[in-house]
């Protein structure tokens, strides 16, 4: 007779657990949302250029070596200028495929070989370009180097930081209260675009010069930016 209290006790103490459970969090007061950035623009420090060839012919073995011997000469040409980090040469794509008639039949074989020079010296990269003459410009494009994002990123954040305080200090003083306490925060830099092809009108001319000049070149601009965000609690 006895169990039936007890059980209707532990009922009772087990649907108030559930309902403190299950009850709504006291809302938060003197939370604030905000954010803050710096943002500069910076000249771009990195140029890519690369070159290309096109042949044709009866049999895929000529094709392939005429690309090769265009590709070996231009190389050799780029690997006296090369230096670490200045002027760094690679191969790009090389492909070979056959060609046919609109009708069918198989007419001959064609392909292209790449060359690609990148790096900090934009000068020497234009001057190298015009010395090449196995080879013509197919693509320019500039961006920035990994060096100088990190290093203008390190002032952008503390500024963006320092503006972040000073709004989270004047929303206190605004809404009445002396101070605030971060209670989260979140700190993130904007990636530029990778390389950014040069104008299509411009790279035309460009791919016109002749193989004995150099390739005329102008450092463009990009933006880099720090956001701050997160939230402070407000204190009295």
């Amino acid at each position: 007779m006895r169990s039936r209290p007890i059980a209707a006790m532990l009922a009772a103490t087990t649907a108030a657990l559930a309902s403190v459970a299950h009850a709504e969090p006291a809302p938060l007061q003197g939370v604030v949302s905000l954010s803050a950035s710096a943002t500069v623009e910076v000249t771009k420090d990195l140029l890519n250029v690369v070159l290309s060839t096109n042949k044709e012919g009866q049999d895929a073995a000529s094709v392939q070596s005429q690309l090769k011997q265009a590709l070996d000469a231009a190389l050799a040409e780029a690997r006296k200028a090369a230096k670490p980090g200045q002027i760094e040469v690679q191969t790009g794509n090389f492909s070979l495929y056959p060609r046919y008639a609109p009708k069918g039949g198989l007419t001959g074989w064609q392909g292209s070989a790449e060359l690609v020079i990148e790096g900090k010296d934009m000068s020497g990269i234009g001057a190298l370009t015009g010395r090449i003459t196995t080879m013509s410009v197919a693509r320019v494009s500039q961006g920035v180097s990994r060096e100088l994002r990190e290093k203008v990123e390190s002032d952008l954040a503390a500024q963006a930081i320092a503006r972040y305080r000073a709004k989270a200090a004047d929303y206190a003083k605004q809404f009445g209260y002396s101070g605030y306490v971060i209670r989260e925060v979140n700190v993130s830099g904007t990636e530029p675009p990778g390389f950014v092809p040069m104008p299509m009108v411009r790279a035309k001319a460009m791919a016109s010069v002749a193989s004995d000049e150099a390739l005329p070149v102008e450092a463009g601009k990009a933006q880099l930016a720090v956001n701050v965000s997160g939230s402070v609690q407000l204190t009295k």
